[in-house]
């Protein structure tokens, strides 16, 4: 959805420069170990989230409980120019190879910054927990991407812990050109065993199966489940998506705004082995389902402005004549 409004000149940000300031009280900004800086939420009891700056990726999620949600790999790689493999990678301006940049764009291996003024949101006066980022082009990125961009990104803590991610991107060329780019947040959820895990709300939907050479499929399940690789973008998905784990007796709720697919993957034995930073039996404990823009590229002229709104909820599952009932909360 894009909508009018005034065209600005971006300018370099290659590296955070301090002093930053956070807006929120409940919003710590602290050094990893590994060097980079990150920004840690804090919500009611035990929920938190921690956000780095490399990346603007999130990388815990945790609920009341102090239980990690999502999965971040044992050997994920915490040195630039390596993106961390986990948590929730933004993709932009390009997912995956549909198109000519690397793989998954650079957005998300580029250092962003706190950004203190950020043009006003939807006020929520629950959600107390928050932060904001920015990344604009260096003179490197418009080199291999010639389009100046601000792309704002707020992540937030919900009185119930739920965690929301709010992109905008807005074309700020000066001469006059408008500019494409696909999109995902690249979600690795934490599960205890993927196979069983089933995901509920795709059933009947097209997709393109990247293992295929991108070829166009309709799911014919009544739930996705998984015992081999997967890799599909599901075309013209649901706001709601279910992803239950049977033996958490948990369900994540993906939500989403603005973003009309949705991409499953898991990379199985064979690929999980082949990767550097993931670990060999590791992909029975993660799944990722990523809400995207990929099969129609969002096009925006200067000036314009698109906003993408990505909600994680983790609600208990019961279980229902040995199965879990998804529909409350698919029908929320």
């Amino acid at each position: 959805m894009a909508s009018p409004g005034p065209a600005g000149a971006a300018s370099a940000a290659a590296s955070p420069s301090p002093p930053m300031q956070l807006p929120s009280p409940f919003a710590e900004l602290v050094k990893a170990p590994s060097g980079l800086e990150k920004i840690v939420l804090r919500g009611a009891r035990n929920c938190c989230a921690e956000i780095y700056l490399y990346g603007g990726q999130v990388t815990s999620w945790k609920n009341d409980n102090g239980e990690e949600l999502l999965f971040l790999s044992s050997k994920a790689i915490f040195k630039p120019p390596k993106a961390i493999r986990g948590g929730i990678p933004v993709c932009f301006p390009q997912f995956g190879t549909h198109g000519n940049l690397e793989q998954h764009g650079f957005a998300r291996n580029r250092f962003w910054t706190i950004d203190n003024n950020p043009p006003p949101l939807p006020v929520n006066p629950a959600i107390k927990a928050f932060v904001d980022l920015i990344l604009k082009p260096s003179e490197e990125d418009l080199k291999i991407w010639p389009h100046s961009f601000e792309f704002r990104l707020r992540v937030a803590l919900g009185p119930s812990g739920d965690l929301s991610l709010t992109s905008r991107i807005r074309n700020t060329n000066t001469d006059g050109r408008p500019f494409s780019y696909t999109f995902a947040y690249h979600t690795y959820f934490s599960v205890s065993d993927i196979s069983e895990v089933r995901v509920e709300g795709l059933e009947t939907m097209d997709y393109l199966d990247n293992l295929k050479a991108k070829e166009r499929f309709t799911e014919q399940g009544d739930a996705i489940v998984f015992e081999s690789e997967v890799d599909k973008v599901y075309l013209a998905a649901p706001s709601k998506i279910a992803i239950i784990d049977h033996e958490k007796k948990r369900t994540f709720v993906v939500t989403k705004e603005g973003l009309p697919d949705a991409v499953v993957w898991n990379p199985w034995d064979k690929k999980a082995k082949a990767m550097q930073d993931f670990g060999d039996a590791e992909y029975k404990s993660m799944l990722c389902v990523e809400p995207a823009a990929v099969e129609r590229p969002i096009t925006l002229k200067p000036g314009e402005e698109w906003k993408g709104r990505l909600v994680l909820s983790a609600v208990p599952s019961s279980y229902c004549s040995g199965q879990l009932d998804p529909l409350k909360v698919l029908q929320g």
